[in-house]
């Protein structure tokens, strides 16, 4: 069980070359140890996993000299991590116990690494297949925002043709013109540019090659490779057979040509009627891949317009014929798709193949089709069809609702680009098709890169309790001020006075073992203030506490809180920003909502808290209503001990317009701190 995670051989022979006769304990001392790799497939779960693990332990085993390494490395594929990053460790699904505790102590000395897609990249360059050169492409259909699944094949595709020194096409599979919207073209264009990617050239459509590709198919037609096809949609299935089932030729198949030829002008020509035709490539009924049994190349839509050709096509090419076509068309060398699309590879293929026999394409050699695993993730689902229920149903607020796994909701959220990157690489590219990562591990990589990326830490109370300081004299309220610091804060001004605000969540009359804030009696550190202590709880007539009266020990400003005293943040009463705290938690409470019989049922009722929170002053000058109406990404802000926020623009615009506060999103948490439905949730979130 120790060997199941070691994922690839070139990686074994790389360590195993740098680590050879070496002992574990010897490589935490590494000179050449990298302080921030975290290389990490031990986020995958799933059967084939484990059903790869002779193969592996084998591979790893040969190509390691030192034993004691080699058993190590096999508890890990965990590697080269930041202590924050170690941590989660316990988020992800290690085979044991004491595996996970090796995986934490082992630092490895690691370089750059290929996946098996990179692999045949570098293959076909050193034998010149394509003259040298590297060509991909990321093809969305823009029926929907992209989500979390998206990121995985933008970050494999450009990073590919950026490692090779290649292309990177941008192309929209635009062949269903019921389901696309220019909305759609737009927020893509916006996804992939926020990830950090820029494709080359234009951006290219499957409908600029409609022309074309209807040409190639009255060829196809006069070739006698392909005819008109005049069963139901609900005859062809039957005739097309089972995995287990041979198909049947459809009574049309060996129609005259110019009557194939002749009805398919027709069909151009908008005088057939939506499911009467269809064209239909001519293979072989009882082919063993059933994608093989005589595909439909082109149905009948009509009165819909397409979003960039308007009413000018009523018949639209399946995606199958126009697809690989359109790799060939911009002589794409490596075409990398989903594991979804492997019975397709030959279909792929065969067309391009009998294009280029009638001497219509370019390129000198055809692309190629290659199938990795998509990114499946607990408590979220990734179809698109699914997503579009979730938003036309009202569930959520949009398409960039922040708790949906869509780009632009995570971008909406606060979630820092570099993020998905980063999960990007740690998941590694594979073939296993039951892989599922932890969302934890998701969680993670945000909550490093927000570390990275903020600088502003203030206070805020999410969840004000009235404290009343009664030993407070003065009338004027005192000023403590908080030097500017190298991190680019400016001198904050935090008022002091009579009237305060701490978040109920810092008070317990009667504490649970283990509590360290603030009691009755006890004592507590204002942060960047004084220290102190609760005299009295004043409470409703229903018996909720409502006020804390409290003394402070004038002594105690600037100096570090006694033992045994914890810190605790504050805001004024009256003088604090008034803010509006959106806290989000996962929109699935269920780690697999997709094997419910309906997805539905696992939705987190509680997946949204909307909290009216108060600020320090310094908020409005790091965020305030000068930014909204910009196109800058929204400042990232750390309140402290309650997580990392995201000025929402959008909510924000709208609630300063009608003389409300400013919103803010809840990007993560400081602290993992989400537990599944049944468990017990620490107390601070």
């Amino acid at each position: 069980l120790a060997l199941t995670l070691i994922a690839a051989p070139s990686l074994s022979r790389t360590l195993g070359a740098a680590f050879s006769g070496t002992s574990p304990s010897s490589w935490l001392g590494h000179p050449d140890t990298p302080s921030r790799h975290f290389l990490a497939t031990g986020g995958v779960t799933g059967g084939a996993a484990a059903a790869a693990a002779p193969r592996q332990a084998a591979s790893a085993a040969a190509a390691w000299r030192g034993g004691a390494a080699a058993a190590s490395l096999g508890a890990v594929l965990v590697v080269c991590g930041r202590r924050s990053l170690h941590l989660r460790l316990r988020s992800v699904r290690v085979f044991s116990t004491q595996a996970a505790a090796k995986a934490q102590a082992a630092v490895l000395e690691t370089v750059e690494t290929s996946n098996f897609v990179e692999d045949i990249v570098a293959k076909d360059s050193s034998k010149g297949t394509y003259s040298g050169r590297v060509c991909t492409r990321f093809p969305p259909e823009p029926n929907g925002y992209l989500h979390i699944g998206h990121a995985k094949s933008i970050c494999l595709n450009f990073g590919i043709a950026r490692k090779f020194s290649g292309t990177c096409n941008l192309r929209f599979d635009d062949t269903n013109p019921a389901s696309e919207k220019q909305e759609y073209i737009d927020s893509i264009k916006e996804d992939v540019r926020w990830l950090g990617f820029e494709w080359d050239g234009p951006a290219h459509y499957a409908s600029d090659y409609f022309g074309k590709l209807y040409e190639w198919a009255k060829m196809f037609v006069e070739k006698d490779w392909a005819y008109i096809d005049e069963l139901t949609a609900e005859e062809i299935s039957e005739y097309r057979g089972s995995l287990t089932r041979p198909g049947k030729d459809s009574p049309y198949r060996n129609r005259p040509i110019e009557e194939s030829l002749a009805l398919l002008e027709k069909m151009r020509a908008g005088e057939v009627e939506a499911g009467k035709a269809v064209l239909r490539a001519k293979i072989d009924m009882a082919h063993n891949n059933v994608i093989m049994r005589d595909p439909i190349m082109y149905r009948i839509v009509k009165d819909t317009p397409h979003p960039r050709t308007g009413t000018d096509w009523p018949i639209y090419p399946s995606y199958d014929w126009a697809h690989g076509l359109s790799d060939a068309i911009e002589q794409v060398t490596h075409s990398v798709c989903t594991l979804e699309f492997n019975m397709h590879n030959e279909l792929y293929d065969w067309f391009n193949e009998r294009v280029k026999s009638m001497g219509c394409l370019e390129c000198e050699a055809l692309p190629r089709q290659h199938e990795f695993a998509r990114l499946e993730m607990t408590n979220i689902v990734v179809s698109k069809r699914k997503l579009k229920r979730l938003v036309d149903g009202g569930y959520v607020d949009g398409w960039d609702d922040p708790r949906m796994p869509t780009l632009s909701g995570m971008r909406r959220r606060g979630y820092p680009a570099s993020s998905l990157r980063r999960l990007c690489e740690l998941i590694g590219v594979t073939k296993v098709p039951t892989a599922v990562i932890e969302f934890n591990l998701l969680e993670a990589c945000v909550r490093d890169a927000c570390k990275e990326e903020t600088n502003a830490k203030l206070l805020c109370v999410l969840q004000p309790l009235r404290v009343t300081v009664t030993n407070y004299d003065s009338a004027a309220d005192e000023i403590i001020e908080v030097p500017a610091d190298a991190e680019g804060l400016p001198l904050r001004k935090l008022p002091f006075g009579r009237e305060l605000l701490l978040d109920r969540e810092d008070f317990m009359e009667v504490p649970e073992p283990g509590f360290k804030r603030l009691t009755l009696g006890g004592r507590a550190k204002l942060r960047y203030g004084y220290v102190i202590t609760c005299d009295e709880v004043v409470k409703d007539e229903h018996g909720e506490v409502v006020e804390l009266r409290c003394s402070y020990d004038p002594e105690s400003l600037g100096k570090p809180p006694p033992k045994k005293v914890a810190p605790v943040h504050w805001a004024h009463a009256t003088s604090s920003v008034p803010i509006r705290a959106r806290l989000y938690d996962r929109l699935f409470s269920e780690p697999r909502p997709e094997e419910r019989e309906d997805f539905m049922d696992a939705l987190n009722s509680k997946s949204l808290a909307v909290m009216d929170a108060r600020c320090e002053p310094c908020v409005t000058e790091l965020c305030g209503p000068d930014l909204l109406g910009n196109d800058k990404e929204s400042p990232l802000v750390q309140f402290e001990r309650c997580g990392y926020f995201a000025l929402d623009r959008l909510e924000s615009e709208r609630s300063v317009q009608s003389g409300g506060p400013l919103v803010f999103n809840r990007t993560v948490t400081i602290k993992e701190a989400w537990k599944p439905a049944g468990k017990k949730s620490p107390r601070r979130r």
